[in-house]
């Protein structure tokens, strides 16, 4: 049963951010979902994961980390230091959150928003619990895998050959608990049936196991 259901606005410096925060009824733990370029909170893939997670008991955040003026500035898609920092506010924020301040905090990045995931984790000191990467790029914050000391998983589909490589080598940078996960007949954006699904059930079985 969801408890609350809510459009969150979450002030950054003069402007705000604005997300979608569900909380289920004695939630477990709360997910924030740092999205790849050119993506947004209303991502169908994003708020399918986040829904399954929901119907587990898990709390979850879809963020928009850019204005929408800003998203229009393609470089700022992967300016990767800004979107960890934005994400680190939210989690700042979230971990003060009336509703929201004594649960354990995940991050599931997809794409770029792994980097920032992962960039962000780093530096947040032990608050960040676990992180899923769907199709990730880690290799955009690669200075920042030896430091991440959460437990990770890395999931990325059997067709998306560059990814394999990039996640096979954070794997090795990675220091602390963490697996790599190719999901067979995958591409990119396992758009493929049942994939999703797969991706899904995974992230739940990470996030239940360490949060």
């Amino acid at each position: 049963m969801i408890a609350l259901a809510t459009d969150v606005s979450i002030p950054i410096d003069d402007f705000q951010l604005h997300g979608d925060l569900i909380v289920p009824e004695k939630a477990k733990a709360i997910v924030i979902f740092s999205h790849g370029s050119g993506s947004s909170r209303f991502s169908p893939r994003n708020t399918f994961v986040a829904d399954t997670l929901n119907k587990k008991g898990f709390a979850t955040l879809l963020i928009d980390l850019l204005t929408p003026t800003e998203d229009l500035i393609y470089e700022k898609r992967f300016d990767i230091p800004l979107l960890a920092e934005r994400l680190i506010k939210v989690t700042e924020y979230i971990h003060q959150y009336g509703e929201t301040k004594t649960l354990p905090i995940g991050f599931f990045g997809a794409s770029t928003g792994a980097a920032s995931a992962i960039k962000a984790a780093a530096q947040l000191d032990g608050l960040i619990h676990a992180i899923v990467s769907r199709g990730g790029r880690p290799d955009l914050a690669e200075n920042d895998l030896p430091r991440v000391s959460c437990p990770v998983l890395l999931i990325v589909g059997s067709m998306d050959d560059p990814v394999i490589l990039i996640n096979e080598y954070a794997y090795k940078h990675l220091c602390g608990i963490r697996k790599l996960i190719i999901v067979d007949g995958a591409t990119h954006l396992f758009q493929e049936k049942g994939k999703l699904e797969e991706v899904s059930k995974l992230a739940y079985r990470w996030f239940d196991k360490y949060l």
